[in-house]
């Protein structure tokens, strides 16, 4: 039997995974808001949220990356009963995020660490990772923390040729980040060692390298060949920061995953913001 991969959220990273489970041979679902605007990648087929319930009883593999919203994560608020009649499904990964650690005043975290949210959004993916894990009765579950995400159309190259970078210095302040490919190449290392039927892991998908964002905006003017913009004091920029970004720099932490790694048997295609900021450049070229 064929394995047959259900991605409810093909979006960034949704997209990168299901490039990766074609390219290992297994069939692919994917749930979209507008399926009929959308061009999937090759071998996958698109669907509206509303037919979860018709593709989950031929699933083996779930994948979910959409959001929680104010009522709860949408696949166990509205297809639960879909979920207990799915025999066949053998694993679940659950994409959450790192921010479910709160602040650590700069200190390092890992997959032992509790989480501690600081934010609603934070609170409600706290809430989903939970409710996810109750379903590790029935069926292998992975919590796949992500990092700050970048990849090729979404990472400082594109705010650098917009000319909308800002090289914040904020002394101490450090970010984690995970390369949209090395989601991918996660995900893929989680179904291969999920040998066990039930279960809950939680692992962390961040880099080896965690940097300040002044950091990674100077080595990325450096491979454009242009001149880094200002440095401009945290206590300067934050008065016209969006209330989100305001809150990703309100908290300060590393991220370690030593634990996945070993767990996973890998090493990441990206470790640090060279590596990736590098490949980038490969894709998109100047």
């Amino acid at each position: 039997m064929t394995p047959h991969l259900l991605i409810a959220g093909l979006g960034y990273s949704g997209t990168a995974i299901a490039r990766a489970a074609r390219a290992a041979g297994m069939s692919i679902t994917a749930t979209t808001r507008d399926p009929a605007g959308k061009s999937p990648p090759d071998g996958v087929t698109l669907i509206p949220f509303a037919a979860i319930g018709e593709v989950l009883p031929t699933a083996t593999h779930l994948v979910i990356t959409a959001a929680p919203t104010e009522t709860g994560d949408p696949i166990l608020t509205e297809h639960e009963a879909d979920l207990n009649r799915a025999t066949n499904l053998r694993w679940i990964g659950y994409c959450s995020t790192t921010g479910i650690y709160g602040d650590h005043g700069g200190g390092a975290v890992d997959e032992t660490t509790p989480p501690a949210p600081g934010t609603d959004r934070t609170r409600r993916r706290v809430a989903a990772e939970t409710a996810w894990s109750q379903r590790a009765a029935h069926h292998a579950v992975d919590i796949l923390r992500l990092a700050g995400i970048y990849g090729p159309g979404r990472s400082v190259l594109d705010d650098l040729r917009h000319g909308t970078a800002r090289r914040i210095d904020k002394p101490g302040h450090k970010f984690s980040r995970i390369h949209v490919d090395d989601i991918a190449h996660g995900t893929m290392a989680a179904i291969a060692t999920a040998t066990a039927t039930t279960g809950t892991r939680i692992l962390n998908f961040s880099d080896d390298e965690p940097a300040p964002s002044a950091t990674v905006i100077t080595y990325a003017a450096t491979l454009l060949g242009i001149s880094p913009p200002p440095p401009i004091p945290f206590e300067d920029a934050k008065r016209t920061m969006s209330p989100m970004a305001l809150s990703f720099w309100s908290e300060n932490r590393v991220v370690l995953n030593h634990h996945t790694k070993i767990a996973l048997g890998l090493a990441w295609r990206y470790p640090s913001y060279r590596e990736g900021l590098a490949a980038i450049m490969e894709v998109e070229g100047k």
